[in-house]
């Protein structure tokens, strides 16, 4: 009697299981060419994809003394142990492929950052499509790739840190990277597939606030204080998907060259305003994946905070993977950042190694990477001590990810 109920539901809806093989975006997993649970309508106008990704590391960072206080028994070692970087459960749609939707959650978030995704992409064409919600700010390769399919298990330093500057704010000194944020995106593939834009307008805030804090410029009348960003693209061999090595995908060749920009405008609060500009490449051909990045950062003080200084900064880095076999990819990175502003000499350097195995037939990926953090061309050693204040010298991550 229970079967004849289930089954008189279903049909009732008309959907259907069936396995996902298209590439639905959703910025944490790719689905392209793997089994998965899906709910369909039998005239395949609704499709519903539940997906998670899981991930477990174990860390371990090493510190210089500089920046540490003995007398409060601050150890070299800190920051160790293990740690769950992302715990996402989310799903993803399409209805009459003119709307695709995305939500996501992740549990090890606090605050705002508890939601990491929500937001829906309304299509016009191929050439012309609005996002509106949570989603990826369109700047830098690093962040644009899909999460469970990073080549490293830590994104370049370069762009995840702070950088330096002589005068003490109330907000944070501000990162080259913007990750994650809320706001609304025109984008579209155009020239059967080979040129794809990205203009959107964002809050700035980061993906830490879903609420709606922002005002006017004080600096530029009549201009609401957002971050306002935009990205090119031209892929020759036609759509480059968003990973950095994938073992169902090792006999394709493709490309992508990128250009992008974005400036934050900051309006009463004691802070800056900051412009940012990205160049990126990236090829894969058969089991050879190699990526190249630079940025730069302007920053210039609000007129409330009466500074006149204007600072400089730039980064970047160079990294490959190779399988060298089915299920193995080894991997290296050198990375790099004028962290204390191109008026100070010196720049810190952070070469990387390590490997990834995908366990066959279950989803399973394990990494492992290695980071050396050096400084070259200081003036002073004080210049060089505060360099790098809060980042390990030695770093080892070891990560279990699995997804669905």
């Amino acid at each position: 009697m229970k079967k004849i109920f289930l089954i008189t539901i279903l049909s009732a809806v008309t959907l259907s299981v069936s396995a996902q093989t298209e590439d639905t975006d959703n910025g944490v997993v790719s689905l392209a060419g793997r089994e998965g649970f899906s709910i369909k309508s039998k005239k395949g106008d609704f499709v519903f994809k539940p997906y998670t990704l899981i991930q477990t590391a174990g860390k371990y960072n090493w510190y210089d003394d500089e920046g540490l206080d003995k007398a409060y028994n601050q150890d070299n070692v800190m920051n160790s142990g293990f740690a769950i970087p992302y715990a996402i459960l989310g799903f993803t749609g399409k209805v009459y492929d003119r709307i695709s939707f995305n939500l996501s959650i992740n549990a090890a978030g606090s605050g705002g950052a508890l939601l990491q995704q929500a937001w829906f992409d309304v299509k016009a064409n191929n050439a012309l499509s609005f996002r509106v919600g949570k989603f990826k700010t369109p700047y830098t390769h690093a962040y644009l790739t899909t999460l469970g399919e990073t080549l490293l298990p830590c994104v370049p330093t370069s762009l995840t840190t702070n950088v330096i500057m002589p005068h003490v704010l109330n907000a944070v000194n501000p990162t080259i990277g913007t990750g994650f944020d809320l706001g609304v995106m025109a984008h579209g593939l155009i020239a059967n597939n080979k040129f794809s834009y990205e203009a959107g307008i964002f809050n700035g805030t980061g993906a830490g606030v879903n609420t709606a804090t922002k005002t006017l410029s004080d600096d530029i009348k009549g201009l609401p204080s957002l971050l306002y960003a935009g990205r090119i693209a031209v892929m020759p061999f036609g759509y480059m998907p968003s990973t950095q090595g994938n073992p169902n995908n090792l006999s394709d060749q493709k490309m992508l060259i990128a250009l992008s920009a974005n400036t934050n405008i900051e309006s009463e609060s004691e802070s800056t305003n900051d412009s940012r500009f990205g160049f990126e490449f990236a090829y894969m051909k058969n089991r050879l994946y190699i990526a190249v990045e630079a940025y730069m950062m302007h920053i210039g003080f609000t007129d409330r905070q009466k500074i006149d200084d204007t600072f400089n900064y730039f980064g970047g880095y160079v990294q490959a993977g190779y399988f060298v076999a089915n299920q193995w990819q080894v991997a290296a990175r050198y990375d790099f950042m004028d962290r204390n502003a191109t008026d100070k000499d010196g720049i810190i350097n952070m070469p990387a190694f390590g490997f990834n195995y995908f366990i066959k037939d279950t989803n399973l990926k394990l990494q492992a990477m290695y980071q050396y953090m050096g400084r070259t061309g200081h003036e002073t050693q004080l210049d060089r001590d505060n360099d790098d204040l809060g980042l390990a010298t030695h770093s080892v991550t070891v990560m279990l990810q699995y997804a669905f």
